[in-house]
């Protein structure tokens, strides 16, 4: 979405988008309720933003430390190149990797972070030898274990001040 799309969206619907964050399973009484429409309106208002896009879906937030992830490891990978063949050569078999939640391409002296999800360090030390360090053109790969996590969004809260 660009700069200029985000003038199409009024102040309800930012407060809708900010409900919908916090809870994706809302009916639409409870939006309705929530950002002082009817249901009918919220309703109609919600189906809009997700035909336009605003909108791209619905997830389910899992506890990954109750399934047996409890530890979080951010990667940092620098490639021997950066020539596209080479990036997107690395970027296919990223997306093959069954441990690895997220990763981008990113500026400065690191070419991508990515971050995966372990049950313990000897699990990591697998997950490093099997995925990880077979990943092609890898010159250097870096790890760092989050000790504590401070803060988690999927939307920044300023975007819902536009709507203010």
């Amino acid at each position: 979405m660009t700069e200029n799309t985000l003038t199409e969206f009024d102040a309800t619907d930012f407060r809708i988008m900010n409900a919908l964050v916090e809870d994706g399973r809302m009916s639409d009484v409870m939006l309705g309720e929530r950002v002082h429409l009817s249901a009918t309106a919220a309703a109609r208002r919600r189906k809009l933003l997700e035909e336009q896009g605003a909108i791209k879906g619905y997830t389910a937030e899992l506890d990954l430390p109750m399934l047996g992830l409890g530890i979080v490891v951010i990667v940092a990978i620098e490639l021997r190149s950066q020539a596209d063949s080479v990036l997107t050569e690395f970027e296919e078999a990223v997306v093959r990797c069954p441990s690895v939640t997220f990763c981008s391409f990113v500026s400065g002296d690191t070419d991508f972070l990515m971050m995966v999800h372990v049950k313990s360090f000897e699990d990591y030390d697998r997950i490093y030898r099997s995925e990880l360090a077979t990943l092609p053109h890898v010159a250097k790969i870096r790890s760092s274990f989050v000790m504590r996590r401070v803060t988690q969004r999927n939307v920044p809260p300023a975007v819902f001040c536009r709507g203010k």
